[in-house]
C-alpha cells in the first residue's frame, strides 16, 4: 500500500529535517536565531517549493510531460535575466545567453520537437509551468542573500526543510488525513527514507553550496541536465533505447553549459587570436 503525494512530500522533508538537525547539532554548527533570517527562510520556501510544486503539479494534469520538461528548461533563461539584472557579480553576457539558448535547444531535441505541438493549447496550464520556472529563477537569485549572512550551507538546508515541514504539515493533514491511511510496507518506507536523505537532505546541501559558491545562474543550469539524467537512467535501468537525437541533444546541452561557464571558449578565443598574431 502506497501513500498519497502530499503525505510523501511531507514525510520526505520532515525526515530530511530531522537528519539535518541531528548533523548540525552533533557537529556544533552555529544556528541563526534572528527573526529576519527565519523570515528569509520562509520566503525562500514559498518561492522555491510551495509555488513551483503547486504550479507544476496542476499544469501537468493538463499538458504532456514532454512539453512540461521543455517549459521547465526555461528556468536558466529566466535565471540569467534576473541574476543579470539584480546581482552585481552575475551580469548578463552574450556568452551566457548564447549558452543557455543552445542548452535549451538541446533539451527540445532530446525530448522531441513534437512536444512543442501542444504550444497554444491549455494556455493556462502552460503559463503555470512557466510561472514555476520563473519562481525557481527568483528563488535562486533571492537565495544569494544568504551569502552575505555567512550561514553554513548545511544549516541553511536544515532551516529550509524546517520551514517546508511547517508549511506542508497542515496541507497534508487537511487533504490526506494520513492517520486514517493503512500502514505502508517496508519498501515504501525505505523509498521515503531514500528520498529524504539522498534527494532532499543531501540535495539541499549541494544546492545551497553551489548557489553560494558558483552563483544563481550556474545552480539553475541543472534544469538542462534533468532530461539527460532521465534518458540515461531509462537506458541503464529500464532497458530503453538511446537514439541519435538523444546524443545530439546531449552534445548541444554540453556545448551550452561550456558557453555559460566560458572558460573553454575564452581559451579557444585566446589561442585563435595568438595564432592570427603570429
Amino acid at each position: 500500500m502506497g501513500l498519497p503525494p502530499l503525505t510523501v512530500v511531507f514525510l520526505r522533508v520532515s525526515l530530511a529535517c530531522v537528519a539535518l538537525w541531528i548533523f548540525v547539532i552533533v557537529t556544533g554548527r552555529k544556528i541563526p536565531l534572528g527573526i529576519d533570517v527565519w523570515l528569509a527562510f520562509f520566503i525562500m520556501d514559498v518561492i522555491n517549493n510551495v509555488i513551483p510544486f503547486f504550479l507544476i503539479a496542476w499544469g501537468q494534469t493538463h499538458i504532456a510531460s514532454g512539453l512540461t520538461s521543455i517549459l521547465n528548461a526555461t528556468t536558466p533563461l529566466f535565471g540569467v535575466l534576473f541574476a543579470g539584472a539584480l546581482l552585481a557579480d552575475e551580469r548578463i553576457t552574450a556568452m551566457k545567453l548564447t549558452g543557455v539558448i543552445i542548452g535549451f535547444i538541446g533539451v527540445i531535441v532530446m525530448v522531441g520537437p513534437s512536444a512543442l505541438g501542444g504550444i497554444g493549447n491549455d494556455l493556462w496550464a502552460q503559463l503555470a509551468v512557466l510561472g514555476a520556472s520563473v519562481s525557481y529563477a527568483i528563488a535562486s537569485v533571492y537565495g544569494r542573500l544568504y551569502k552575505a549572512r555567512h550561514i553554513d550551507p548545511i544549516v541553511i538546508s536544515a532551516c529550509q526543510v524546517t520551514m517546508s515541514s511547517l508549511v506542508l504539515a497542515p496541507i497534508a493533514f487537511y487533504f490526506d488525513n494520513p492517520f486514517s491511511l493503512p500502514v505502508p510496507g517496508i519498501k515504501v518506507w525505505l523509498s521515503i527514507f531514500a528520498l529524504a536523505i539522498f534527494s532532499t537532505a543531501i540535495g539541499y546541501v549541494l544546492f545551497f553550496r553551489i548557489l553560494l559558491s558558483a552563483g544563481a545562474t550556474n545552480v539553475m543550469l541543472v534544469a538542462l541536465l534533468i532530461p539527460v539524467t532521465s534518458i540515461l537512467l531509462g537506458y541503464f535501468f529500464l532497458g530503453e533505447s538511446l537514439q541519435f537525437v538523444h546524443f545530439l541533444g546531449m552534445a548541444l546541452i554540453g556545448l551550452g553549459l561550456s558557453a555559460v561557464d566560458g572558460r573553454i571558449w575564452r581559451t579557444v578565443t585566446r589561442a585563435s587570436g595568438e595564432v592570427r598574431i603570429k
